[in-house]
């Protein structure tokens, strides 16, 4: 469904420019999943022209079966969820978004204790505009999203911010029989004739490797793919490939931070008016803590700074 939004907001805008501001995502991310579209059906869907998009043969056929498939599954989902809420029984409901990360596990476990009796539902989406749109639209209660430094995410209106951390520096994973892994801080100029992967689908995320790749004057070969895909090559020495500080501990694979921390996310929890987040943010932050404590080189970079983090509440 994902594609199919994607593929008519390109078509009712005529601009891959405008379609990326319409969907909250960026222009190259965007483009990316249109050549994904493209080479999976064999041929083009959109004529690029000076003046925008306009859509082939084939994409005019495949826009009219994906309209109502579009429309029919927003509806779908709407009646499906006032259903749900006409059967429940009057119990607590939390509907939780968030993009990946390492804490949602423990920030789960320690919310089924402290919400004993309330049905908490999870969803994990690599876009963290796409749940930003579900809270705004009432499809969520929060979201636990990562802004990429530089690429402001659109927040809908009404909605109301937490900061967990203000910027989360991001550590890059490399093999362990790199030159690199055996340094406890790596320079970018360590990584410079090596080939990075990036998710271009994460909102923000090529855009803000890339400028700090410009920034320091590097112009390495960058392969786009999940970060799946990324671990498995990290550990065959193929690939670099920025990750999450807290990521846990590898024998197969090296994590070390970035000198003078180049890259890095702010960390938010996004709510509906009205939604209490007191205990939803308080062991969100626990669940946090307890990741990082649990992932050696970032507790050593969190005491190093001096960061409250390091504390042990």
């Amino acid at each position: 469904m994902r594609h199919l939004r994607a593929l008519c907001a390109i078509a009712d805008t005529g601009s891959l420019h405008r379609a990326a501001r319409l969907l909250g995502v960026s222009q190259p991310s965007l483009t990316t999943q249109l050549r994904r579209i493209e080479n999976a059906l064999g041929a083009e869907l959109f004529r690029r022209e000076r003046t925008g998009c306009r859509p082939t043969l084939l994409g005019r056929s495949v826009l009219s079966r994906a309209r109502p498939l579009v429309d029919g599954m927003s509806a779908l989902v709407s009646e499906a969820l006032a259903e749900v809420d006409a059967a429940r029984d009057g119990g607590p409901l939390l509907r939780i978004g968030a993009t990946a990360s390492r804490v949602i596990g423990g920030w789960l476990r320690r919310l089924r204790v402290a919400l004993p009796g309330t049905d908490i539902s999870l969803r994990v989406d690599v876009s963290a505009h796409a749940l930003l749109r579900d809270v705004g639209a009432g499809l969520l209660d929060v979201a636990f999203v990562h802004e990429v430094e530089g690429s402001p995410l659109a927040v809908p209106d009404g909605l109301r911010r937490h900061v967990l951390l203000d910027r989360e520096p991001q550590f890059i994973s490399l093999s362990r029989d790199h030159p690199a892994a055996a340094r406890p801080v790596v320079d970018l100029g360590d990584l410079a004739t090596d080939r990075w992967m990036v998710d271009p689908s994460v909102d923000g995320e090529w855009d803000g490797v890339r400028r700090v790749l410009h920034a320091a004057g590097l112009d390495p070969p960058v392969l786009h793919g999940d970060y799946l895909t990324a671990a498995s090559l990290v550990v065959l020495g193929e690939v670099v490939a920025p990750c999450q500080p807290t990521s846990g501990p590898r024998e197969d694979m090296a994590i070390r931070p970035l000198r003078d921390d180049p890259l890095a996310v702010r960390l938010l929890l996004v709510s509906r008016p009205g939604t209490d987040t007191v205990v939803v943010y308080g062991e969100l932050e626990a669940a946090y803590r307890e990741a990082a404590r649990g992932a050696a080189p970032y507790h050593q970079w969190l005491v190093r700074h001096r960061s409250p983090l390091a504390r042990t509440p």
